[in-house]
């Protein structure tokens, strides 16, 4: 299998992208509301990883030419850096952690499950980004 479109730069759209962080985001907050949106044997991950596929469009969005696996990485480390936040307990920390925009953006208790479900969310964003490619390629190929 060809993996050059991992690592090639890339143009992005970033109005797209912004689309579809803002789709994403809306998700992850019903994901949040609705309990049977997503099946119970999944729990709370599904949110976790549509978490990380926003950061990763976010990036995106930032990097519009870098490669897919620069994104990834970027989106796994992001993530994985405020999963492990979570051992941190400064006082203006908690108080943040404790508002509604606190809580969604840094959570509260570490889970390793967490990172399985980051890692999902980054290879989500990557295997979009491939299906983009592919669909691309099979469009100017039969123009």
């Amino acid at each position: 299998m060809n993996m050059d479109w991992l690592v090639r730069e890339r143009i992005r759209k970033r109005l797209w992208y912004v689309f579809a962080m803002l789709g994403v985001m809306a998700l992850g907050l019903v994901s949040r509301r609705i309990p049977g949106l997503f099946p119970t044997a999944f729990g709370k991950y599904p949110g976790d990883v549509l978490w990380t596929l926003m950061v990763f469009l976010g990036w995106a969005i930032v990097f519009p030419k870098s490669p897919t696996v620069k994104i990834m990485l970027l989106a796994l480390v992001t993530s994985f850096a405020v999963e492990f936040a979570k051992f941190h307990h400064a006082p203006w920390l908690e108080n943040f952690r404790n508002t509604t925009f606190g809580h969604l953006v840094l959570g509260y208790t570490f889970s390793w499950g967490n990172l399985v479900a980051y890692t999902i969310g980054a290879a989500v964003g990557a295997c979009g980004e491939w299906l983009l490619s592919v669909g691309r390629r099979q469009i100017s190929v039969s123009e």
